[in-house]
């Protein structure tokens, strides 16, 4: 079966590190692509933030 994870960045927790702690729980084989994007946010004190997202595609071995 066909599967996708979103990773999106918070305040305390970054995407990049969620996707890596993801993908180590993987085989090579299951992954199918990673898409990322990034995007700038303004908060309400005019301060900017880089905010990211990963989308890993991969394939779910089924349970036996």
């Amino acid at each position: 079966m066909i599967q996708v994870k979103e990773f999106i960045d918070t305040d305390t927790v970054f995407a990049e590190k969620r996707a890596n702690e993801f993908l180590a729980e993987l085989n090579d084989d299951q992954v199918i692509n990673i898409c990322y994007g990034s995007m700038i946010k303004t908060a309400t004190s005019g301060n900017t933030y880089q905010r990211s997202t990963i989308l890993v595609i991969y394939k779910q071995h089924a349970e036996k």
